[in-house]
């Protein structure tokens, strides 16, 4: 990890928290190229009332369009948590070149928590990956988030929070 990678991931955060107060889950992303951000996003999820509507989603389209183009193999995405097998897959279909994560994802990362599409032998493209740069503030932002959220749901409710 370099100090560049710490300051892509700092941007990474300030769209995690954009995400936080607009009350959606605080997953921020940046997309890079030749050192240059040209992407930035937040999840959206609840906003829009779409479930696809991630930070990575977002990211990699808004990428693709400044490129014009829907290989990304020469970018890296900068995410504050491991993207999910949604995001992951998209990223491979999209050849990205390499994506850098905050907090690993127990429950639903597909980058080698859970799963590992980003490196899946049966894929026409495999993913560069880096993990846990800057992963205690990212997982922070997560944990302070869903604490705050569990608090103001009654307790017969908490299951599923």
């Amino acid at each position: 990890m370099t100090k560049f990678d710490e300051m892509l991931m700092q941007e990474a955060i300030r769209e995690a928290k954009k995400a936080a107060e607009a009350g959606e889950v605080p997953v921020g992303a940046v997309v890079v190229h030749e050192n240059k951000i040209i992407a930035r996003a937040y999840n959206q999820v609840e906003m829009l009332k779409d479930p696809t509507a991630h930070a990575e989603m977002i990211a990699l389209t808004a990428a693709t369009s400044y490129l014009s183009s829907k290989w990304l193999q020469e970018c890296t995405l900068y995410v504050t948590i491991e993207p999910c097998s949604m995001c992951t897959g998209a990223m491979v279909l999209a050849r990205l070149g390499c994506v850098c994560f905050g907090a690993e994802d127990p429950k639903a990362g597909a980058c080698g928590s859970v799963l590992n599409i980003a490196n899946h032998q049966g894929l026409n493209h495999r993913l560069n990956i880096q993990g846990n740069i800057l992963a205690a503030p990212c997982a922070s932002l997560l944990s302070e988030f869903f604490k705050k959220k569990r608090k103001n749901v009654p307790r017969l409710h908490r299951k599923n929070v």
